[in-house]
């Protein structure tokens, strides 16, 4: 029986080329190439997409540049880095600056919450449950408090107030346009990926985030327009934030034949590292405090996060000072590994006492201070990679297990820096192992664990014994 070759291809959109190739075999045969369905990438949407992607790029721009005036004003310095800027200012400075972020964001945290309740703010719970739709008078004055919060030096990531806004660009333009269900779903998770491109220069790795995080797939269909929508969200945000590398002048590190048996030795302890995070972090969300109690909670937090960074100034603000240090070789064997333990337990105390932001940074500079001391640790037996190379697998490792997404942490980690490609084996290595170790230990990520819980879910833990819960496995 032959085939009939002439027959329109059947994928949709149709291609303007309907003929199928002499030897009758479809394009769809190949597994990323498949059928748009729902999510029909049709003009509509495309130009949807690109609206999306400028306000996005706007809103980025406007949440950095509140985050760095507040910044300025709370620590009194003009140029040169955040962390400089706090270790300039007195130690009466700081506590003050923490302690007025306590009563700031505990007022308005509380006062948001009450005036908006049962709307959303969370992009994650929003795409991945697919119930409900982000709001925006909630969702931008909870970016606006973090921002300011964190720029008073409160340890949290500043990219979940653009990545929010970016979502929320997405929903407003797509129902505007009278997107399909499918195809606004997509343009959300298209304006949340380019919210985190727009604020770190990282186009590439906020495709990625798209897709493998956000949506799941990374198929064509998928990658198409979150490619197009991070980058005209990363150039929209020239406007006002710079286009160069987030971390400037990191050295090209090289491979050696240390830093490669060594990973196979910290990406187990890594990994185990982000599942005890991981863990605590979502154990901390669920259980923050609400209510009038939530008042004073952020005020106790920050002001112990104060009086720890009067000894490690460090701890103040997401971190990125702090992996930029490591990445250049800066910093001492007891130092590194006081900062490992303290920044991740400063950071689940914020997000304890209510507190809303971030987790990248704050989760990505750990994983670099805890892969240079365990680099530092090595050397001691196998002298010849310079810490800054450990710092820079350690951050790849730690952000790609602990998102649950090797992909994308891998793929930011080299637009953050714009070095690391000597390093990429290895870097792959620790990352493989790390994840892997996240994924059978718990399966959690930063971005799961943090998800509200569902009134019809049966209480955490196993059941008594001889009882069976019924209903579909939850992971």
């Amino acid at each position: 029986m032959t085939r009939d070759r002439s027959s329109n291809r059947r994928r949709q959109p149709q291609p303007l080329l309907r003929r199928r190739l002499p030897s009758g075999r479809g394009a769809m045969e190949q597994p990323n190439a498949s059928d748009d369905g729902a999510t029909a990438l049709s003009p509509r949407f495309w130009v949807a997409l690109g609206l999306t992607g400028v306000a996005t790029g706007l809103f980025g721009a406007g949440l950095m540049a509140l985050l760095f005036h507040v910044e300025s004003a709370a620590f009194g310095y003009v140029g040169g880095t955040f962390q400089s800027g706090v270790e300039a200012a007195s130690g009466l400075r700081r506590m003050t600056s923490l302690l007025l972020a306590g009563v700031f964001g505990g007022v308005a945290w509380y006062l948001l919450r009450r005036y908006t309740p049962g709307r959303k703010s969370e992009l994650d719970d929003v795409l991945w449950s697919r119930t409900g739709e982000l709001s925006l008078r909630r969702s931008l004055g909870t970016g606006v408090i973090s921002e300011i919060v964190i720029g008073m030096g409160v340890s949290l990531g500043r990219e979940a107030a653009p990545k929010t806004m970016g979502g929320v660009s997405g929903g407003l333009l797509g129902r505007w346009f009278g997107l399909s269900p499918a195809q606004l779903r997509l343009l959300i998770a298209c304006g949340g990926g380019a919210g985190l491109a727009a604020v770190y220069n990282v186009p590439l790795g906020g495709a990625f985030f798209t897709a493998e995080i956000l949506i799941g797939s990374v198929s064509i269909a998928t990658m198409l327009p979150a490619l197009a929508c991070t980058g005209i969200a990363t150039a929209t945000a020239w406007v006002y934030l710079p286009n160069q590398a987030t971390y400037q002048g990191v050295t090209d590190y090289h491979v050696t034949a240390s830093i490669l048996v060594w990973t196979l030795v910290a990406g187990p302890v890594l990994g185990v590292a982000a599942a005890v995070y991981i863990r605590a972090i979502g154990w901390l969300s669920h259980h923050r405090l609400t209510g009038i109690p939530s008042l004073f909670a952020p005020l106790v937090a920050f002001g112990l996060l104060g009086i720890v960074g009067l000894a490690y100034p460090q701890l103040f603000g997401n971190g990125k000072d702090m992996a930029h240090d490591v990445f250049l070789g800066n910093g001492d064997l007891v130092l590194l590994l006081a900062l490992a333990v303290l920044k991740p337990a400063v950071t689940a105390l914020c997000l304890a006492s209510g507190a809303s932001g971030g987790l990248f940074t704050p989760v990505m500079s750990s994983g670099a201070v805890l892969g240079a001391a365990l680099g530092m640790i090595w050397s001691h037996w196998w002298p010849g990679t310079p810490v800054g190379a450990f710092a820079m697998v350690g951050a790849a490792a730690m952000i790609g297990c602990s998102m649950q997404a090797p992909v994308t942490g891998l793929a930011l980690v080299l637009e953050l820096t714009h070095s690391g490609f000597g390093l990429m084996v290895p870097m792959i290595v620790a990352t493989v192992i790390a994840t892997a170790v996240v994924r059978y230990v718990d399966g959690y990520s930063i971005y799961s664990a943090r998800l509200p819980a569902l009134p019809d879910l049966p209480p955490a833990g196993p059941p008594p014994s001889g009882v069976r819960r019924s209903g579909p496995h939850r992971g």
